[in-house]
Order: structure tokens, then sequence, then C-alpha cells
């Protein structure tokens, strides 16, 4: 499997993935029918503007992706060093195999080495979702406190975890 940068032009394959994803019951706050391309578009152009966004191609077509990596700055200056809105997303059939984990170092590690103005990113993990939350503990995730009643089921309601990370490498 390949692992890159974003661009542009990737625009089909991240609306095709996302809505994979979003058909699986707890994979990502938003419902299939929420994965618009004007979501997808929005967050490719602040990720590739302000930010990182890194793709997994399948390893049998690059035009299909199997796991997803964004985040990017608010664009408000007291917030300047802080990567946020950050989403991970894993195709279901690829889950388990440690691609998460994979494409999760892949980006620390390229803020580390290249993206010394980003000081701290952050995330928020459903409560129910123990895998995604034990998994950015284990890379240097920090749980933050708890939004209660933050997720809305058809049945109950759950809070959202924030999580942050600090990069080692960070220059003031």
């Amino acid at each position: 499997m390949r692992y890159r940068t974003a661009t542009p032009a990737d625009l089909d394959p991240l609306v095709k993935l996302y809505k994979t994803v979003a058909a699986v019951e707890g994979g990502i706050a938003r419902q299939e029918h929420e994965i618009t391309e004007d979501y997808i578009q929005n967050f490719l152009d602040k990720s590739l503007t302000n930010g990182l966004i890194i793709v997994g191609e399948h390893p049998k077509n690059e035009n299909e992706f199997i796991a997803e990596i964004h985040g990017y700055k608010a664009g408000i200056q007291v917030f300047d060093h802080v990567l946020g809105d950050v989403t991970l997303v894993v195709h279901p059939g690829f889950q388990g195999k440690k691609i998460g984990r994979t494409i999760l170092m892949i980006f620390l590690d390229e803020i580390a080495r290249t993206r010394l103005d980003i000081g701290r990113v952050e995330l928020i993990a459903r409560e129910s979702n123990e895998k995604a939350i034990a998994l950015y503990q284990s890379v240097g995730f920090l749980i933050e406190g708890r939004l209660e009643m933050r997720i809305k089921t058809a049945d109950h309601y759950e809070a959202d975890i924030p999580m942050g990370w600090q990069n080692p490498n960070y220059e003031l």
C-alpha cells in the first residue's frame, strides 16, 4: 500500500471512501446522506491550504482509497499553533490490519518533522469507540475531558472525548 499527501484531484475517491465508512454504524459521526462533495471539498481545501491530509491507496487500485486522515488550522491567530478537526477513516474491509495506526503515525511524523509551526493536534472520539481512543492514547494523545450528551443516536446520548497530542519539535 502507498500513503501520500492528497491532491485536489482526489475528491471522488475521498467521497467514495467517506460514504463507505459512514454506511457503517459508529464509523464516523456523519451519516451516509451527509457525505456530500461539498463536505469533502471543504475539508480537502482547508487541509491542503492550512493543514495536512494523507491518503492510503488501495494496493490494487491507486484511484481507490482505503484510509485517510486530515486536519487543519482554524485560521484564528491565537490558535495558529493548533491543528484541529482531525478525522481518521479506514475502509471497513481493511480495519483491524493496523492501517489506521500506520496512517496516524505517518501523519504525526510528518507534523513532527516538517510542521514546526504546529504545536498541538486535537481530535474528538466518541466514547463508545474504545479502539480509537486506545489507538490515540498509544501514540501519545491525552484525554482532556468529556463532552457529555454530545452524540445523539436513535436511542441514547453519549459523550465525546476530546484528546490532544503535542509536537515534541514545536518551535514557538
